[in-house]
């Protein structure tokens, strides 16, 4: 078991974490005809409206109340309530996610309470829209938090309880926020593939063609449908992908009773074929000639590509499950893992990774400790480090804004890993010619 190391800094020198409003805000961007509203001060959207347009690479749906300094000292209930009637009125959303920040976080305020009686005095203007409340303080908690809060949230809100007549051809699949685009179509397909259908909370892969449209829509569009989510305790099973989707899946069997299967990671030759397993079962069939066909071209990769691995040291700093998704990947390749920076030190997750220790900090703690490395793996904010280090980088993760194409980048299940094998292998023959590292400067 790896051993955690908690935060001692009083400041972040390079942070590693984004916030769980903008977590909450992503995942309520994988729904349908969705608004997410941060409902803090205007500076707070800013940045996280920032940090989603250059990862994604065009315009993101993302609203604020706005709360101004008055409102932080007496409430901002009424700053929420003319968000929803103005943002209703001009966008028609099918559902409304509040995501609370900090200003509003700090007073305790009831925003619940506040979001009913906005509702009880404005019945005709918020009809038809379903209003969701994540409470995701940005003071506490990262990405991972901030998501699983909101889906579980969706959940409680919209899906029909009690028990009810089962599908047997329909599988509920709750992704992690580490998932890309890419991911979330690639299980898309894999699911359909054994004949059945995927019900898939949040689906971000419905906003990826949003700079070709002819026209800028304010709300999400393409992700998974409303009514869709209300009858989700239809489905015959559940997946949950990594250790945040616990917390959905749980809520979810709580008010359906259907049962949940939950995966670690999907990234990896045994994790591939654990799921392949799973979907034969439920489908009571074999695996279509595709899937038997990728998982042979994995395991060429794996014979192709260990000798580029094997003794290499890789340095991590990721979200908790994202950390185990490539350390799990990288030890399976021969590799080890000298650094394992992560973002908040609560989840279970962390104890299972393949390190010596877990460092929660941020990139300044993963550039002391990855001095010796062959590889750093993180997301676009660790490229100075890289280059101080004169170490190659791996950018994964949110945010990864200085290359294009990183939301369409596969890396899960066979074919996923299959890429990321060779994707490694040419970085670090790529990296055999790289000058050494600079000395550091004389104080």
């Amino acid at each position: 078991m790896a051993r955690i190391l908690t935060q001692t800094k009083t400041a972040a020198i390079n942070p590693l974490k984004s916030s769980q409003p903008l977590g909450a805000a992503l995942a309520f961007l994988g729904v349908d005809g969705a608004l997410p509203i941060l409902h803090g001060s205007q500076g707070c959207s800013s940045f996280a409206l920032v940090l989603l347009v250059r990862h994604f690479k065009h315009m993101v749906p993302l609203q604020t109340t706005a709360m101004d300094q008055i409102a932080t000292v007496v409430g901002g209930a009424d700053f929420l309530e003319k968000a929803l009637v103005k943002l209703k009125a001009r966008t028609w959303p099918r559902l409304i996610g509040i995501c609370t920040a900090a200003v509003a976080e700090t007073r305790d305020e009831d925003i619940a309470g506040d979001i009913f009686n906005a509702k009880g005095a404005r019945p005709t203007k918020l009809i038809d829209t379903v209003v969701v409340l994540a409470r995701t303080p940005d003071f506490a908690g990262a990405v991972e938090e901030g998501w699983s809060k909101a889906v579980t949230a969706i959940i409680e809100a919209i899906t029909r309880p009690g028990t009810q007549d089962r599908d047997a051809g329909r599988v509920v699949i709750l992704p992690g926020s580490n998932m890309t685009v890419a991911d979330v179509e690639h299980l898309r397909e894999m699911v359909e593939s054994f004949g059945l259908i995927p019900l898939i909370l949040p689906d971000v892969s419905g906003g990826s063609d949003e700079a070709v449209r002819d026209r800028w829509i304010q709300i999400s569009r393409g992700g998974a449908k409303v009514e869709h989510i209300r009858d989700l305790g239809a489905a015959t099973q559940c997946i949950a992908v990594g250790e945040q989707m616990r917390r959905p899946a749980e809520a979810l069997q709580g008010l359906t009773g259907l049962p949940y299967v939950m995966f670690r990671s999907l990234t990896g030759l045994i994790n591939a074929d654990r799921f392949a397993w799973l979907l034969a079962a439920i489908s009571r069939d074999s695996a279509p000639a595709a899937v038997r066909r990728g998982r042979m071209q994995l395991q060429e990769a794996m014979l192709s590509g260990h000798f580029h691995f094997a003794g290499k040291k890789v340095a991590i700093a990721c979200e908790p499950d994202q950390l185990l998704q490539f350390a799990q990947f990288f030890i399976g390749m021969g590799a080890v893992i000298t650094a394992a920076v992560t973002t908040t030190g609560h989840p279970k997750v962390l104890q299972t990774v393949s390190a010596d220790t877990v460092q929660v900090g941020d990139l300044g703690d993963l550039e002391q400790l990855a001095a010796d490395a062959d590889l750093l793996v993180t997301h676009s904010h660790g490229r100075q480090a890289a280059e101080r280090l004169s170490v190659p980088l791996m950018r994964v993760g949110f945010p990864v804004f200085d290359r294009i194409g990183g939301q369409h980048k596969l890396k899960i299940l066979y074919r996923g890993t299959r890429d990321m094998i060779f994707e490694v292998a040419n970085i670090i023959q790529a990296s055999q010619g790289l000058p050494p590292a600079r000395a550091p400067a004389d104080p």
